[in-house]
């Protein structure tokens, strides 16, 4: 088992996306030194033995790469949309946010 003890960060926002399987958690925590970050976990439920775990995998995002990031995702999405699948109807996909399923309580550390 992980020790995590000194390692949590004052939590400032969470927000969980479900996404079948897979639940992905963007959580924006603050520093000792009030800077910001932000963590970005995917969580996967798996049949293990008599019952399920979950694997883990998390990303940690500093204000001075947001900007990189955001551009390198979106022309990623981009590429597959445009270039790779341009006659899939993507919007199949578009929910109001009343219809995505959002639990800001729940969070995985």
């Amino acid at each position: 088992m992980e020790d995590n003890r000194g390692n949590d960060r004052e939590e400032i926002f969470s927000k969980r996306v479900k996404a079948g399987k897979r639940t992905y958690f963007f959580d924006v925590k603050s520093t000792r030194s009030n800077d910001y970050y932000l963590t970005i976990t995917e969580s996967k439920r798996k049949l293990k033995d008599d019952g399920f775990v979950f694997e883990k995998h998390k990303i940690f995002l500093y204000k001075e790469d947001f900007g990189k990031f955001l551009e390198a995702l979106q022309d990623a999405v981009d590429h597959v949309k445009n270039d790779l699948m341009s006659d899939f109807d993507f919007s199949q996909f578009d929910k109001e946010e009343s219809e995505t399923e959002f639990d800001d309580e729940l969070k995985w550390d």
